[in-house]
This record gives structure tokens, C-alpha cells and sequence, in this order.
């Protein structure tokens, strides 16, 4: 197995497998109001060296490989784009927030340049703001960013957030179907995959399809996908944790137009999140070399689920919305 290691390029960390790099996270990125500027992670390469991630694509410029992202924060959206209006559709609001870096934990990236990596699994903690486009602080952020690699071609990306509502009112977190559209409930941990990915099969337990598992609860949902050039295939897989707020989750998922996924926990429902109060996601994410039916898929999600407790801690009692 590599070894895997953090280290830090000026606005971004590189994932490193034995000198490759895995994964670059930008955590101070450089974009427009409009694309709600927000840390993300791209590219993203499988251990074979194939990218499976997509950057700033043209139909949707605030899609950035794999980002954390919320289209509907009270009035606020952190997704990225126009915003969808009950009764109106999509609208150009001056409510286009940004996620703002503030510090890594004492200790790791922000003071080593090689960042920290203990027992196979590289880690890295950070703080955020969340600021709406008027300047105001509504939500604080503790994230949790870690890789491991679990097979001889496969490695998983470990993704966890606490936020906490830092404003004197309930803030709900929701989608544009809580707001009105049929079937668009998107918003979370959000993958783009790569436009050669555009038709491939998503993966669920028992079950491989397309476009009409959008919508469907499941533990854990897959993509798998062909690349240019090479001919090769990938497949991601994307994990929920038990303990995440509507677990399992139902998910945002594309393969005609393009590929992505999202396990989306307020696909249906809007959560609030009281004034103080703190509402904690955790998320694995696999990242595989080779071809994957829902069987392989359901493998590697185990492989993911007991991995993730070394990778990000045991999860707190209550961790879908701790106080």
C-alpha cells in the first residue's frame, strides 16, 4: 500500500500517494460572487492515475469536482448560480454566499508544510465561515478532510463538517424541491464527474441504472464511467454515515446530461438548525480503478464504512444535529 501524505502549495493541499498526487484541495479559491466561492477538490485521480473529476464545466460553472454545497441556507445559497423561486424558477438573487477558509488545526497544514499522516491515513482539519454576499457570518464550520488507501486500487477520501448556526435565529437548510421543484432535491456533498462519465451507470444496492434512481434512499450509490484517450474505466462510490441526519439518504443522482452524485439529506425535508446548535454530516468517498456492478460497488461501500471510523473519529451520539 503508499503511503499517503498531506502537504501544503500555497492555496491548496495536495493528497499525496508515494509522490502522485491523489487529490488537490483548493481551499482558497479565486471566483466570481456568483459561483458562491467555496472550497473544493479537483482533480481527483484514481490510484491508476485516471481523473474523475470535472472543473468550472460550462453548463455549470459552480460545479467543481467535489464541493461542499448548499443551494438553500435560509435565503442564502451556497451552491452557486441563480437560486430557485417558488413560482418564478430560477432567479439571479444578491444572495450568492462564499465559504471562507480560516485556520487548519495548530499542528497540520497550516504549520507543517507536510501536513500529518499517521497509521496510513493522512488527515487535515479546518475552520470556516460562512458569509453571506451582504457580510454577514451565519454559519461556523469545523471540516475534516482525510485519505486512506483501502485496496490495491482503490483509496477513500474521508469527509466530515460541523456547522453551527452563528446567528440569533433558526436557520433551514434545505433544496430547490423544498422550495418547489419536482425532483431536484441537490445540496451536500456534490460530485461532478468528468463529461466522458455522460451516460455511464449509477449504482445502488442491487441495482444499476440511470437517471430514475434520482430520488431513491440508499446507504451508498456508485458511478461508473468510461475515459477518453485511455478507454479505461473508474468508478466512485459515496458513502453516508449511519448516524447523518435522514440516513439513509436520498440521493441527487445524473448520468444523461452529465455524471454526478450527492447524498442529499434535505432532498424532501428542510432541517433547522436553532441559533447555537450545530448540525454534523460525515461522508466517505471511494475512489476505484476499474469497471464496478452494484456487487463490486457494494463491496468497496463496506470496505468505506469500516474504514471511516479510524478516518474520522468515532461519529457523536446525535451527530445528524449535536447542540
Amino acid at each position: 500500500m503508499p503511503d499517503l501524505r498531506i502537504a501544503r502549495d500555497d492555496d491548496r493541499l495536495m493528497i499525496h500517494a508515494d509522490g502522485d498526487v491523489l487529490a488537490e484541495y483548493v481551499f482558497r479559491p479565486d471566483h466570481p460572487t456568483f459561483e458562491s466561492p467555496r472550497p473544493y477538490l479537483s482533480p481527483i485521480r484514481t490510484l491508476g492515475g485516471e481523473t474523475v473529476s470535472l472543473y468550472r464545466p460550462h453548463d455549470h460553472v459552480w460545479h467543481k469536482g467535489i464541493a461542499w454545497s448548499l443551494p438553500v441556507v435560509g435565503d442564502e445559497n451556497f451552491w452557486g448560480g441563480p437560486t430557485f423561486v417558488r413560482g418564478e424558477g430560477y432567479v439571479q438573487l444578491p444572495n450568492n454566499g462564499e465559504q471562507r477558509h480560516v485556520a487548519f488545526e495548530p499542528g497540520e497544514a497550516d504549520a507543517a508544510a507536510d501536513g500529518t499522516s499517521t497509521g496510513g491515513i493522512a488527515r487535515i482539519r479546518e475552520r470556516l465561515d460562512w458569509v453571506t454576499q451582504a457580510g454577514e457570518t451565519i454559519l461556523d464550520e469545523e471540516r475534516t478532510l482525510a485519505a486512506s488507501v483501502i485496496a490495491d486500487d482503490a483509496w477513500l477520501l474521508g469527509f466530515a463538517t460541523a456547522l453551527t448556526n452563528a446567528t440569533d435565529r433558526a436557520i433551514q437548510i434545505g433544496s430547490p424541491t423544498t422550495r418547489g421543484r419536482e425532483n431536484a432535491g441537490y445540496g451536500g456533498l456534490f460530485w461532478r464527474g468528468p463529461r466522458s462519465f455522460t451516460g455511464g451507470r449509477v449504482l445502488a444496492p442491487g441495482v444499476a441504472g440511470g437517471d430514475e434512481l434520482r430520488g431513491t434512499r440508499a446507504p451508498w450509490m456508485g458511478f461508473t464511467g468510461r475515459h477518453d484517450e485511455t478507454g479505461t474505466a473508474s468508478t466512485i462510490v459515496m458513502v453516508d454515515d449511519p448516524g447523518n441526519l435522514q440516513h439513509p439518504p436520498q440521493w441527487f443522482a445524473r448520468s444523461e446530461e452529465f455524471a454526478c452524485l450527492c447524498p442529499a439529506p434535505f432532498f424532501s425535508d428542510e432541517h433547522v438548525i436553532e441559533s447555537g446548535a450545530t448540525m454534523a454530516l460525515r461522508y466517505g468517498v471511494v475512489i476505484a480503478d476499474g469497471a464496478s456492478d452494484p456487487d463490486r460497488a457494494a463491496a468497496l461501500a463496506v470496505l468505506a464504512t469500516d474504514r471511516m471510523p479510524a478516518l474520522l473519529g468515532p461519529a457523536a451520539a446525535g451527530s445528524g444535529a449535536a447542540p
